[in-house]
């Protein structure tokens, strides 16, 4: 038996985050279904497709690709299909293809992104029919286990401007959205990557992040608009010291050449300015003086999230 399927997941860009992964005494959260973020961002059309191909075998093996080339290291991917492999009785070859259109490791939420992808893929290719919140708890395991991310599974499944007001996995945090019109795009530039599992693995910052998460988040339910979305996120990446002289200067040009608001890639030195369609062109040229084309993206807002395809 040889079973293929295929899936979409839209990238995800953090715009400010809340690290939650402690009690209110300060102890570990031992349950990662509990462990997670709150924060915002957004999900730009430009993301990871998935494909998986699913074969008898003697015993378990899993293959992960990104962009054609092997990559063992994959331990969020393999984690997924760990677990839903775990949900059968047979042992199957499990081969998974990522094709990733966004930058790794700068912020952009691919391996949430991937994670995603593989579980739906997955769940249809072995018939087990699991539900969006069944997959996407599988998916934040998975990440939280990697430390290649906290909060960004929940908000990948709807699109959109996403807010998660409480954490944890799908099913258990609570996600809300900033309206956000088709009309609008989200251009970003990238520097550099900034490794995620470093920062989730140390205490440095996190005092200064969380205290600035939680401010941003209530100054943005205080007022839900856009503008009010990308002023607060600018504010928390500069309170935070994430931000380096060229992400201030970038976020600068954007917002003179007409973007609703620029602020920076959680995590990556990296910026995503929100834009109407009749300024793309002046805030594209704004970005091109600082960086080379090729590490510009101009991308649409996902509104569907996580899905399969084909």
């Amino acid at each position: 038996m040889v079973k293929l399927a295929r899936a979409f997941c839209p990238s995800g860009i953090t715009s400010f985050f809340e690290i939650c992964d402690r009690t209110t005494d300060g102890k570990l959260i031992t349950d990662p279904e509990l462990v997670g973020a709150r924060g915002g961002g957004f999900s730009p059309s430009n993301g990871v497709s998935t494909e998986v191909v699913v074969s008898d075998a003697e015993t378990n093996q899993i293959n992960v690709s990104i962009n054609g080339n092997p990559c063992p290291e994959a331990e969020t991917t393999k984690t997924v299909v760990e677990m839903i492999t775990d949900k059968v009785s047979e042992p199957y070859s499990v081969n998974v293809s990522h094709m990733v259109n966004v930058p790794i490791g700068a912020g952009f939420g691919s391996s949430a992104a991937g994670a995603l992808g593989t579980g739906l893929a997955l769940s249809k290719a072995l018939g087990l029919n699991l539900t969006y919140n069944q997959v996407g708890r599988i998916a934040h395991v998975a990440e939280v286990k990697a430390k290649t991310g906290l909060g960004t599974v929940g908000p990948l499944l709807f699109g959109g401007c996403g807010l998660t007001i409480e954490p944890g996995a799908p099913g258990t945090a609570l996600l809300d959205r900033v309206p956000v019109s088709v009309d609008h795009r989200i251009i970003v530039g990238t520097f550099r990557p900034y490794p995620t599992k470093d920062l989730l693995s140390t205490q440095d910052k996190r005092k200064e992040i969380n205290e600035w998460g939680r401010k941003t988040l209530k100054k943005i339910l205080d007022d839900p608009s856009l503008e009010n979305f990308m002023k607060y996120s600018r504010i928390f990446a500069q309170k935070t010291g994430f931000v380096t002289d060229r992400v201030q200067k970038l976020m600068d040009v954007a917002e003179k050449a007409g973007a609703v608001g620029a602020a920076q890639n959680m995590l990556g030195e990296a910026v995503h300015a929100l834009v109407t369609v009749d300024y793309v062109d002046s805030v594209y040229e704004a970005f091109k003086k600082m960086l080379p084309e090729e590490k510009i993206i101009i991308a649409g807002i996902d509104f569907q999230g996580a899905r399969l395809i084909g």
